[in-house]
């Protein structure tokens, strides 16, 4: 399997002491894995089943990308409350 990275990294921010640069769908999954907020909905489903999808080639790394920024956006927002 090829390295699989996107053509731009992904800071997450889930509180103030924690920052991680996500640099592809294996980072993303990753994160998604161990490191998640509580917030676990729909966009966080999608986002790990278009990284794994990615890391298989059934999905593009752009794909996931873009599913993963909805997933962060959505963590983002509800934790924050």
């Amino acid at each position: 399997m090829k390295p699989t990275i996107w053509t731009e990294p992904v800071e997450v921010s889930f509180d103030t002491n924690t920052r991680n640069v996500v640099s592809g769908p294996f980072d993303a999954l990753e994160l998604l894995t161990d490191n998640w907020p509580h917030v676990r909905g729909l966009t966080f489903v999608r986002a790990r089943s278009a990284c794994r999808a990615a890391l298989d080639g059934r999905k593009t790394p752009e794909e996931a990308r873009r599913c993963f920024e909805d997933a962060v956006s959505e963590a983002t927002r509800d934790s924050s409350h």
